[in-house]
């Protein structure tokens, strides 16, 4: 039997699953490439790299997006059709030619320490206290928050063990505050599930990325923050980690970053030691 696109496109989102890719990654892949083949119209075979250039100029026309969104729409086309080479359903990948777009490096904003004092200020209860300090003290990812059980936390030791990308785990570690808050959120549950942290109301069932993505960008809108969302504390964590001296792997093992350009990123982002810097060595 003949394999057809959905064929194809199914048994790579399969394979992306194993290797431990998250729902949310599986559905971006599936969206762009259900979209990408609608539109070609052609069997994967016979899918030619200038097809793929002009989808892309198309989607560019069309969706008036940023350079990022199309480097990121080439990744995953070069991620597709590569697995098809590598699995012999394809000669060679169409993908090799088009070379990666090249995207402006950006300046990504972290939270002031007045705005982080105004949202712990802020919270309504000491669950919302006890995420913020743990977002922002161990600059775990927000998927890695919401999957945290209790067992995973070593209090007295203010570690926890942490699931991350790919199924890799690592140890973060957080601060004397955040151990507080974390002893008191604790001291208040009445239920017996073994997630860190729980809804409000019955069944407390485990959080979800939604809901913490909802309390956080609903805190910075009633305090007048910018851009407040859960993987700023994460930026925020790093940055500070750096300002402070801690030394850049180090810093990449906090954060389970597999580059240490990944990392780096974060090395740039405080204008203001440059300035710094720049008038106590030169003047």
């Amino acid at each position: 039997m003949e394999l057809k696109n959905q064929d194809f496109m199914n048994m790579f989102l399969s394979a992306k699953d194993i290797e431990g890719c998250s729902k949310r990654t599986i559905k971006y892949y599936k969206d762009i490439i259900e979209k990408f083949l609608s539109n070609i119209g052609k069997s994967i075979k016979e899918i030619t790299t200038d097809d793929i250039r002009l989808y892309l100029a198309y989607y560019k026309e069309n969706s008036n997006c940023n350079t990022v969104t199309m480097d990121n729409l080439r990744r995953v086309f070069s991620s597709f059709f590569a697995w098809l080479e590598n699995e012999d359903y394809i000669i060679k990948s169409p993908v090799r030619r088009i070379h990666k777009v090249k995207t402006a490096v950006t300046v990504k904003e972290t939270f002031s320490d007045e705005n982080i004092e105004k949202m712990r200020d802020n919270c309504s209860n000491i669950r919302e206290l006890a995420i913020i300090e743990l977002l922002l003290s161990t600059g775990m990812r927000v998927g890695e928050l919401v999957n945290l059980n209790i067992e995973d936390l070593n209090i007295e030791d203010r570690s926890c063990v942490v699931l991350g990308k790919g199924n890799k785990q690592r140890e973060v570690y957080f601060d004397a505050r955040t151990k507080i808050h974390l002893k008191q959120y604790l001291s208040t549950r009445t239920d017996d599930n073994r997630a860190l942290f729980v809804s409000k109301i019955r069944p407390y069932n485990r959080i979800t990325i939604s809901t913490i993505e909802t309390l956080i960008r609903q805190l910075g809108k009633d305090l007048n923050i910018k851009k407040a969302h859960p993987h700023k504390f994460r930026r925020t964590m790093a940055t500070m980690a750096i300002d402070k001296g801690m030394p850049i792997e180090q810093v990449q093992k906090l954060l389970g970053h597999t580059k240490i350009d990944t990392t780096m990123h974060y090395a740039m982002v405080n204008q203001a030691n440059v300035k710094f810097s720049h008038r106590k060595f030169i003047g």
